[in-house]
């Protein structure tokens, strides 16, 4: 993880996978109930939205497996170019964070997806924050991994 300016992170991983592949994981609610959000919790299909469009509407509903609280995330599509680049914006979270994800071929069925998070509200920027965002990428990395 790297962390250009306040308020923005970088990650980068390769995993062992098309383009095709990962993006469609990022986009299919089939696929994203399976690793979606940070350790300890869940997303229920029926709680995945994905109008996959600019201006479209992308939500996930994430329980909490200890208690059952829930947290909606709330987004909508910038830009929808498969299978290079996905962006979306939180409009209700302070700032409007933005998230980028772009996924370059590297040869030999490996791709490299880099996510970038921009207006990042400070309460997402603690440490605490940070590992619970690096779980959800971890869970994405295993979740392929078992489909290659």
């Amino acid at each position: 993880m790297t962390q250009p300016s306040q308020g923005e992170f970088t990650y980068r991983r390769v995993h062992r996978a098309s383009r095709e592949l990962l993006f469609d994981c990022l986009t299919k609610p089939e696929h994203l109930a399976r690793f979606w959000g940070p350790d300890g919790t869940t997303t229920p299909i029926q709680g995945i939205t994905v109008d996959l469009r600019p201006g479209g509407a992308f939500e996930t509903l994430m329980v909490n497996d200890a208690d059952g609280s829930a947290y909606t995330m709330r987004a909508v599509y910038l830009e929808v170019r498969r299978p290079e680049k996905l962006a979306w914006r939180e409009p209700d979270v302070a700032g409007g964070m933005t998230t980028t994800i772009t996924l370059a071929d590297l040869g030999d069925g490996l791709t490299e997806v880099v996510t970038h998070q921009s207006n990042v509200p400070a309460a997402f920027t603690h440490p605490q924050a940070r590992a619970g965002f690096e779980t959800s990428l971890r869970r994405f990395g295993d979740y392929v991994a078992g489909l290659a």
